[in-house]
């Protein structure tokens, strides 16, 4: 089988204490040019990671709001192309027409540029009032963190990846993705869940990453009422967050947490 998400490198680590080096092999996260293609049309080429790349297609759907879940969806393929990989997303004739007039070919990197945004109002699109609510308490919140580590073995193997996760209020994690950015490891869990049939607004989501205000937009569009961030939030993010309701904890970390912003939860 075709391995998506590391490779094996071979390294020479060098001694900047006591002399001596090692040679040795490391992974490393595959990072490559993923096209996403919306019913034929170019949309959108990302780097990602090339895992998970059929729960990547609905979440990147659903965030761009294209469609609303897997329901709307008539088919998702990926393949490996010259270069990287190509993401197919097929919709059904009412969703499509939607779906053309925004396609237009870009390229993000993983960090996630604005490349394709013709002005300013189309970066901040409105976004809906978060209406779930949910009470996590501090123990669930900890335990959460705690468990994080447990379900990023990509992350462990290489030391380069971000996660996103999905937890109970008691802070047990039923699903995690990762990916070198973290918004398509976002995208990707987005896609998970709507595959499972897990609502989103049951629980809170958990990023290992900064928090922008590209990660709060996508939250609330899934319809999670928390969001929870190993570090800080950008200003952007803290006020599209305050703006629409969610509640929104970040630098959090195993003896605090930052409340940033949002009433929708409960028990904090």
């Amino acid at each position: 089988m075709f391995e998506r998400d590391s490779i094996a490198l071979p390294v020479r680590r060098i001694g900047l204490g006591e002399p001596g080096d090692d040679a040795l092999t490391r992974a490393v996260p595959i990072e490559a040019p993923v096209s996403i293609e919306v019913c034929g049309i170019g949309y959108a080429v990302m780097m990602a990671t090339p895992s998970d790349l059929e729960d990547y297609g609905l979440g990147f759907a659903m965030s761009e709001g294209l469609v609303d879940g897997p329901g709307q969806v008539r088919g998702i393929d990926a393949q490996a192309i010259e270069g990287g990989w190509a993401l197919r997303i097929w919709l059904p004739p009412e969703r499509a027409a939607q779906a053309l007039e925004r396609a237009r070919n870009r390229v993000s990197e993983s960090s996630c540029g604005l490349c394709g945004i013709e002005n300013i109002e189309q970066v901040l699109r409105p976004l809906p009032a978060v209406t779930a609510s949910i009470a996590v308490d501090r123990a669930g919140l900890a335990a959460a963190l705690a468990s994080l580590g447990d379900h990023q073995p990509l992350g462990r193997a290489t030391g380069a990846v971000h996660a996103a996760a999905f937890c109970s209020p008691d802070g047990a994690i039923r699903l995690a993705r990762e990916d070198v950015g973290r918004h398509n490891a976002l995208d990707k869990l987005i896609g998970a869940l709507a595959r499972a049939g897990i609502d989103p607004a049951s629980g809170f989501i958990l990023l290992s990453a900064r928090c922008s205000y590209e990660l709060v937009e996508k939250t609330v569009r899934a319809g999670c009422p928390m969001l929870v961030t190993i570090s800080a939030p950008t200003s952007l993010a803290a006020e599209r967050a305050a703006a629409a309701g969610l509640t929104l904890i970040a630098l959090a970390r195993p003896d605090s947490a930052l409340v940033i912003s949002g009433e929708a939860v409960s028990g904090l």
